[in-house]
């Protein structure tokens, strides 16, 4: 009789049971991303992670910046040839109208034989003198046509480098619109991670970009002196741009980012430079720390990816980030990469 009982359910089976769908719904909530909850960061932990962010947005700003520099000329190279092959273009039409016009000429009256038209004609010396002249300008009517055959060989490899020219922008474009979304996305990330902090602690984190300012109704001067007059002009250019906005891709006169900043300082003095940073560095001529003077650029972070103005005493002015406005800084905030002096 035992051996045709009902087998009983182990007791704890059914429990498993319970427990593994009860485990999976909720693995399943948390991965749809409504249960998950980001591990908890303390105030220093969001700043340093913000600044490793600030500093990626940094470097995809300044490639954004070179990016569009080569944008703009392939643009500009482009629109050249388009130029240059519609004033061809115009030439050769009228040249193939003047060719025509020959043509038709030659048609209506080349039906004759020339013994013929002689006979004909009741001018036998003027037919004479009009068929030398004929073969003369048959002959430029000749080159004429090589001429056209010319333009039209050099009106398709013009079209031809357009098309190549066209294909070179496109890229560009490319490249900077995925620039453009670094920075977007890293600065996002950023701010994101900073409205976890309270005002206060967003205040304080802010207030390390606070701007200082030159002494009202004074020039502004360090108490070393600039490396010369247009040094001088570069950092009171600088000292006037103070507690202006940080914008990525900003180059003045109203917003900065640092090789914006940079730029548009020197540029004040007369000296053009390059758009971004690890361009600026090769500018001048290299300076070591020890050996800095005022006007001098110097740059951080290994990638070459910031740079600021030097104003002596240890300390520079610069375009920090996001958020936080032109202001002066020391030199050691970051990590040292190298100084360039420009003039």
């Amino acid at each position: 009789m035992a051996a045709h009982r009902k087998p009983t359910p182990h007791p704890v089976s059914g429990r498993t049971a319970l427990t593994l769908a009860l485990a999976g719904a909720a693995a399943a909530t948390v991965f749809e991303g409504s249960g998950y909850a980001e591990p908890h960061l303390t105030p220093a932990q969001v700043k340093a992670r913000a600044d490793r962010l600030y500093q990626e947005a940094e470097e995809a700003t300044e490639k954004y910046n070179g990016a569009k520099e080569e944008t703009d000329r392939a643009r500009a190279a482009l629109d050249a040839l388009r130029d240059e092959a519609a004033r061809r273009t115009a030439r050769l039409n009228a040249a193939r109208n003047a060719l025509g016009s020959v043509a038709t000429a030659q048609y209506r009256t080349g039906g004759l034989d020339p013994a013929v038209q002689l006979a004909l004609s009741t001018d036998p010396g003027a037919y004479l003198r009009g068929a030398a002249l004929a073969e003369r300008v048959g002959d430029r009517q000749a080159a004429a046509v090589g001429a056209v055959q010319g333009q039209l060989a050099e009106l398709a490899r013009l079209r031809a480098e357009a098309a190549g020219r066209q294909r070179d922008l496109a890229a560009r474009q490319a490249e900077l619109g995925r620039h453009r979304a670094a920075v977007r996305a890293r600065i996002a990330a950023a701010e994101k991670l900073l409205a976890r902090l309270t005002a206060a602690q967003r205040a304080a984190y802010d207030g390390s970009a606070t701007p200082s300012a030159a002494p009202s109704g004074t020039a502004p001067r360090g108490t070393v002196p600039a490396a010369g007059p247009r040094a001088a002009q570069a950092i009171a250019y600088a000292y006037g741009a103070l507690g202006k906005p940080y914008v990525w891709g900003a180059t003045g006169p109203s917003a900065f980012d640092c090789s914006g900043l940079t730029q548009a300082a020197w540029r004040s003095a007369g000296v053009s430079l390059p758009r971004t940073t690890y361009t600026q560095i090769d500018a001048g001529r290299r300076v070591p720390r020890s050996a800095l003077a005022p006007g001098d650029l110097v740059f951080f972070y290994s990638g070459i990816s910031h740079v600021g103005l030097y104003i002596g005493d240890g300390k520079m002015i610069h375009a920090p980030r996001p958020g936080a406005p032109v202001r002066i800084a020391p030199i050691d905030e970051m990590p040292w990469a190298g100084a360039t002096r420009v003039a």
